[in-house]
């Protein structure tokens, strides 16, 4: 018998507003409401709304806290300071990922880690089977969020928040309440436009949601689903785990090099990524743009002169940069920009370049 799907405590509030329900990653999710494109195009002109309440949270504290998250994660904990986050990545012994996280320091030896909604209980088992000696609780059903992402997100939860906004930097978080629902206020997000991600228990989400609709009216304000996530996130080169990086990708080839520390000490993956690193990785995720008009899939063929050089991750079409560009895994010796490759679409050879990232230019607030 098939495991029923799982549901955020927003699942009525979309079913009401007619979106498009469909299984990811074993929840019911909303993947559109009125067309990705139409709501892409709303999180880059105004502002949008994500449920994100299928992404799981852990918390870890006591005086072995610290030290557990600088064994299980890449990035060196001990940086963070109380009110920053910080992303990261959980890595097995040999350097391949086990999932990527957002970590956040709620005060000296207590934390938050944020999680892909599909490894919650992979996760789980790794972060307390190799985080000794700490307390951990996984607040994951307990807790509700929302993202709000667009140009007009800062003003937007500026005038639902008892606390002034403006002065959160980019990775930084507060405590506070917004339309008197207690929310962590997180300035994250995914989309490369300004935001915020807000986490509260999971009986206020809704009424969080509402006023957040309420509120917005005037901005154009609009509940957005997983097809326009994955469409911006693409745009920005942002790997999505179960696409771009899994446990067979390490996170050297997968870009994310800025986030491993070995000057922090030991680490799980420690070894395999420093003995990768000074061979040299194979093969290197990168952006792809397509030359002939063509859509290239996950699990496409990447093609040099007819040999199979690598593999597409993601692609799409992109709304703001009005392409079809993919992300994927091609031989180290071909990742160069301006090298000219082929995407096997359905037995055709389609024509395609390696092009800079991100697609779209950033435009979150770091100031």
């Amino acid at each position: 018998m098939d495991t029923p799907l799982k549901r955020t405590p927003l699942y009525q509030a979309h079913v009401k507003a007619g979106a498009r329900m469909v299984p990811f990653g074993g929840w019911e999710m909303p993947v559109q409401y009125t067309g990705i494109v139409e709501e892409h195009r709303t999180v880059r002109s105004a502002v949008g709304l994500f449920d994100v309440s299928h992404m799981g949270e852990f918390e870890v504290e006591g005086p072995k806290a610290l030290a557990a998250l600088q064994h299980l994660t890449t990035n060196d904990v001990a940086a963070l300071e109380p009110g920053h986050v910080q992303y990261s990545v959980l890595c097995y012994p040999n350097g391949t990922i086990v999932d990527d996280l957002t970590v956040y320091r709620l005060a000296g030896d207590r934390f938050m880690l944020t999680v892909n909604a599909g490894n919650i209980d992979k996760d789980w088992i790794w972060v307390t089977e190799h985080g000794g000696g700490a307390r951990w609780k996984n607040a994951s059903t307990d807790t509700g969020l929302i993202a709000v992402q667009g140009p007009k997100a800062e003003a937007l939860v500026g005038r639902l928040a008892d606390q002034d906004v403006t002065k959160l930097g980019y990775y930084r978080f507060a405590r506070g309440k917004m339309a008197g629902v207690a929310t962590l206020i997180s300035r994250t997000g995914y989309t490369g436009e300004d935001g915020f991600e807000l986490y509260a228990a999971a009986a206020e989400t809704e009424r969080l949601w509402t006023a957040l609709l309420d509120a917005g009216r005037g901005d154009g304000v609009a509940p957005i689903g997983l097809g326009a996530r994955d469409t911006l996130r693409l745009e920005m080169k942002y790997a999505l785990y179960g696409n771009d990086i899994d446990e067979t990708t390490n996170a050297l080839e997968a870009g994310l090099g800025w986030v491993v520390k070995p000057a922090k000490g030991e680490f799980s993956g420690r070894d395999a990524l420093e003995k990768i690193r000074a061979e040299g990785v194979k093969r290197k995720l990168v952006g792809i743009e397509m030359v002939d008009r063509a859509v290239a899939r996950h699990g496409y063929p990447v093609l040099k002169a007819g040999r199979r050089v690598g593999v597409v991750t993601s692609g799409s079409y992109g709304p703001s940069v009005d392409k079809y560009i993919a992300m994927a895994y091609v031989e180290t010796a071909l990742a160069a920009v301006g090298t000219e490759l082929d995407v096997e679409i359905r037995g055709q050879a389609k024509a395609a370049r390696v092009v800079k990232t991100p697609f779209h230019p950033s435009r979150v607030k770091k100031g």
